[in-house]
């Protein structure tokens, strides 16, 4: 019954004073102490019998395994802030930091300006969805919203006018006499986000709140969030592995990976200027393809993209960027999103496996001994333009300069970074 717990230390008694919902993320580290085996593993390594090791994925050091290596992060009054990446990438360890259910183990958070590093979660001010709801099942609806209410010792009066509030935002007044087990995993979710924004927090914290419903629920539920945060005065900080929610949610996106920031910015950002090939692989679906045997070519003071004798001359944007970072001629990984290759004369391949999606047809192209995926319109295609594209076929495909996404073969760092 952890979860409960942690509900209960972060709905206690609250300060009158009200702070501003910013928040700063100074340095913030999170290290998990060896136990057993793994201590006596780093003080061999510390002696020099054996080095500094990984451990899925995560640094382990002779202090312990850090989750989470110098966090930095500015988050303005009112912003929607998603944290994304795989499983096991310090998100969710982040985020519970903030909610002070996770002791800090290096660096500085201020909520507004003040240091809440030891300030217990029930000061903090904030409010916390959890992934798997976290209800109380003897409890109606209607009680599990208002429970931080009751702590509170809100009177009733102002209990029910909030309860039946955010139950009409929640579009859930017909299932406040029920219990969470006669509601579905869409209800139970929308009680839960219920139950935090009754308290009007300055914060609310969402730990991957829509990862247990179906397809159908999450694309309606992400909808609701969207409308839920036009009518509520809050700061969010939602955490998902799913892509699709933090480019659709977030005003800002902070990618992470093994622990550490790879990326902050705003959804077009990300997908348009990734910084690395972690980022540019991550972000966008289907994935962008990366050709590890291209070149960078300098031809007539113009950088030029070559891919088996394909060459093409990047935009003005990028011939700039590049030029400002002083970048040499060298061989690179060329990246170009599924949905900018367009047939046509260029370079040739093979149908694989031709996915109809309707408006789009998903190619998989075998092209230079790998495999090319690439989402071709239909909308202006005849019936026989498409069942040209059939398993099987050959086409040629090719892509413009101002699509093209250049990185370091030897960093893997976008070269316009």
């Amino acid at each position: 019954m952890r979860v409960c717990e942690n509900v209960r230390e972060m709905v206690g008694t609250f300060s009158v004073e009200k702070i501003m919902a910013s928040l700063t993320l100074k340095n913030i580290t999170k290290i998990y102490p060896h136990s057993g085996d793994d201590a006596k593993k780093q003080k061999k390594a510390k002696k020099g019998e054996e080095p500094e090791k990984k451990k899925s994925n995560l640094k382990v050091t002779a202090e312990g395994v850090i989750a989470v290596q110098e966090f930095n992060l500015d988050i303005a009054d009112k912003e929607f802030i998603v944290l994304v990446g795989p499983s096991g990438c310090g998100k969710s360890t982040t985020l519970r930091m903030v909610a002070g259910l996770e002791e800090i183990s290096g660096g500085e958070l201020y909520i507004g300006d003040k240091l809440v590093n030891d300030v217990a979660p029930k000061d903090r001010d904030i409010a916390m969805v959890f992934q798997n709801y976290a209800l109380y099942p003897h409890m109606t609806v209607y009680d599990n919203i208002a429970f931080a209410l009751k702590l509170r010792k809100t009177p009733k009066d102002e209990i029910d006018r909030k309860v039946k509030e955010a139950a009409e935002i929640l579009d859930i007044t017909q299932y406040l006499g029920r219990k969470p087990k006669a509601l579905s995993g869409g209800q139970r979710q929308r009680v839960a986000i219920g139950r935090a924004i009754v308290r009007e927090p300055k914060v609310l914290l969402m730990d991957e709140p829509l990862s247990n419903l179906d397809a159908k629920l999450r694309n309606q539920m992400r909808a609701e969030i969207i409308k839920l945060r036009q009518r509520i005065n809050t700061t969010f900080i939602y955490v998902t592995h799913d892509q699709t929610e933090a480019m659709t949610l977030g005003d800002r996106i902070v990618i992470m990976k093994d622990g550490e920031v790879q990326q902050i910015g705003t959804p077009q950002q990300v997908f348009n200027h990734p910084y690395n090939l972690f980022v540019a692989t991550f972000i966008g679906t289907p994935q962008m393809n990366l050709f590890e045997n291209a070149k960078l070519l300098k031809e007539d003071g113009q950088y030029v993209v070559e891919l088996n004798d394909y060459k093409v001359a990047l935009s003005a944007e990028k011939q700039e960027k590049l030029a400002k970072n002083n970048v040499a001629p060298q061989d690179i990984v060329l990246g170009v999103r599924p949905e900018h290759i367009e047939l046509g004369a260029g370079i040739d391949g093979t149908v694989d496996v031709s996915e109809l999606m309707g408006s789009t047809v998903h190619l998989h192209v075998s092209s230079m001994g790998r495999d090319v995926v690439m989402v071709v319109s239909t909308m202006n295609m005849t019936g026989a333009e498409v069942a040209a594209l059939a398993n099987g076929k050959p086409l040629s495909y090719n892509f413009a300069g101002h699509v093209c996404h250049v990185f370091s073969k030897e960093t893997g760092i976008n070269l316009e970074a």
